[in-house]
């Protein structure tokens, strides 16, 4: 049943939960902002745990707890999740506006999260003479020069501040660098034929060849790619064609169909491992 909504331009989020602290409320409080989703479950006005689609817990919470924009739906029910959030209730608005403080912080300094963190040293080098906690070290071994700062995120299941945090101590020791790798180009129907076969997506030799100047690429091969379409995210093998179109990405008619996928559909392109 739900029982109290509204717009988070009319009234801030820490308000909303304030206010079902005071009353003692027992619910979620599901919170939309743009395309991201989020969920504070609430036990007799306590913020017990936290989900949204890349972490939960803690680091969840404050995440949503920044939101400013987008709607918000509290539903009066009964849940079953896991206790991930002892703060009291004080303490925990506390540290979300401390972690607000450092997330903006780190933002300045990373503001593509779509980017690539790449350690230019490996261990033992990489690290040494560092400080880094253990929470820190859970995030190094999803540093590969592949995946961006939110992929990193997701595969080791570690809060935004601790992987921007962990890359800034990298990259101030001189051992990180940031790479913009993703290219936009339009998805085209691959022509198949006798000696062509349609197992694969073809771009120009020309972008291997941009891609090949950039730090993790430059001295293995490029064999797939990962696509970031409409509907999410694909990893493809690649080949690259000599005077093939700069501009142009070309997909089997296939995976055109299996995507639901347009021609001439704009996507973004980058070397995947």
């Amino acid at each position: 049943m739900s029982n109290l909504r509204g717009n988070l331009q009319s009234i801030s989020l820490m308000d909303v939960v304030q206010l079902l602290h005071v009353n003692r409320k027992t619910g979620k409080l599901y919170v939309i902002n743009g395309k991201q989703t989020g969920t504070l479950y609430i036990l007799n006005g306590d913020v017990v745990h936290a989900e949204t689609a890349q972490t939960a817990g803690e680091s969840a919470a404050f995440e949503v707890l920044e939101w400013d924009k987008g709607e918000f739906e509290f539903a009066t029910a009964k849940f079953k999740v896991p206790t991930s959030i002892r703060r009291s209730f004080q303490d925990l608005l506390m540290e979300s506006a401390r972690t607000a403080d450092s997330r903006k912080r780190y933002r300045s300094i990373f503001p593509n999260l779509h980017a690539v963190p790449w350690p230019i040293q490996k261990e033992p080098h990489l690290t040494q003479g560092l400080k880094l906690s253990a929470e820190d070290r859970k995030v190094l071994p999803s540093l590969d020069g592949f995946r961006d700062f939110t992929e990193v995120m997701a595969v080791s299941s570690m809060s935004e501040i601790s992987v921007l945090q962990t890359c800034l101590a990298l990259k101030e020791a001189g051992r990180l660098q940031v790479i913009e790798p993703s290219i936009t180009v339009s998805a085209i129907s691959l022509k198949g034929g006798f000696f062509r076969k349609a197992d694969h997506v073809e771009l120009s030799k020309t972008v291997e060849s941009v891609w090949k100047m950039m730090g993790p690429y430059r001295l293995g091969v490029i064999r797939n790619v990962r696509i970031i379409w409409p509907d999410g995210p694909a990893v493809e093998p690649v080949q690259f064609i000599s005077g093939g179109n700069d501009q142009s990405l070309c997909v089997p008619k296939e995976l055109m169909q299996a995507w639901k996928l347009p021609e001439g559909t704009f996507v973004s392109v980058r070397p995947a491992p």
